[in-house]
């Protein structure tokens, strides 16, 4: 099918994940890249988020414990969640000091290499500067329903960060669910070359990669004949003209009337 990569993070599945990959799949996980994210922790009635460097190294620590090896890829998840709320100077320090923390447990040896995920980067920009670790990959949304905030934050922090095209992963290219009303509404087939009998979806997801430029984009399935489509799709050819000028669009509406 083409599958050679698991993404998943240490909340997923009522924090069961890992166990479960590992109690399923024990022989394959150790032939797939495996991706995962720390940054929310289990409290009574649900989870909080906490970017504390020992939570996060402890947490990479039962990753690899629970998934019986060390992820290739470890990311902090959704850093904004803790720092959205606090003045400039704080929210550097704290993500500068969790930063610091996941990279050197990557040089430790408890992953391949480290990255952000962040499901609304709009903030992050701000609080980059020279002395945060540089991040070896960078995961944001994608896709249609991304918005431009969202893209651009995304180019920003890239651009900042020095992450090329190759280090970018996209995520929730459908905006929550492939079976929205939305995609009766909107025709994503106009931004490929040669749609063909390509679906919505199909089409929906390989623009994903274009919106920002991505090299690979995360979805979550249990229908094996979906994700086969959406390996097939990646041979499309995006037009490139009209997503530049959607973009543009999109850029447009966002400026403030003078």
């Amino acid at each position: 099918m083409g599958v050679q990569a698991i993404d998943t993070a240490t909340n997923y599945a009522s924090f069961g994940a890992h166990r479960r990959l590992a109690s399923v799949a024990p022989d394959l996980l150790n032939r797939l890249f495996i991706s995962t994210k720390v940054g929310f922790f289990p409290q009574p009635g649900g989870a909080e988020h906490s970017l504390d460097p020992r939570r996060l190294r402890s947490a990479m620590e039962q990753a690899a414990r629970d998934l019986g090896r060390e992820p290739d890829v470890v990311f902090i998840h959704s850093p904004e969640r803790s720092l959205a709320a606090k003045v400039r100077n704080e929210a550097r320090a704290v993500l500068a000091a969790a930063c610091a923390e996941v990279a050197a447990a990557t040089t430790d040896g408890m992953c391949g290499a480290w990255g952000i995920a962040s499901w609304n980067p709009r903030c992050l920009p701000a609080l980059v500067d020279d002395r945060l670790p540089r991040p070896n990959v960078l995961m944001t949304r994608a896709g249609l329903l991304a918005g431009i905030e969202v893209l651009n934050a995304a180019d920003a922090l890239a651009a900042q960060w020095q992450v090329d095209k190759h280090h970018r992963w996209g995520m929730s290219p459908f905006g929550g669910s492939t079976a929205s009303e939305l995609w009766q509404r909107v025709d994503p087939r106009i931004f490929l070359r040669d749609p063909g009998n390509t679906t919505r979806i199909e089409a929906a997801f390989r623009i994903s990669y274009c919106l920002p430029s991505v090299s690979a984009v995360a979805v979550g399935t249990d229908d094996p004949g979906h994700l086969r489509a959406l390996v097939e799709a990646l041979r499309l050819t995006p037009h490139a003209e009209r997503l530049a000028a959607y973009r543009a669009g999109l850029q447009a509406r966002a400026q403030p009337a003078s």
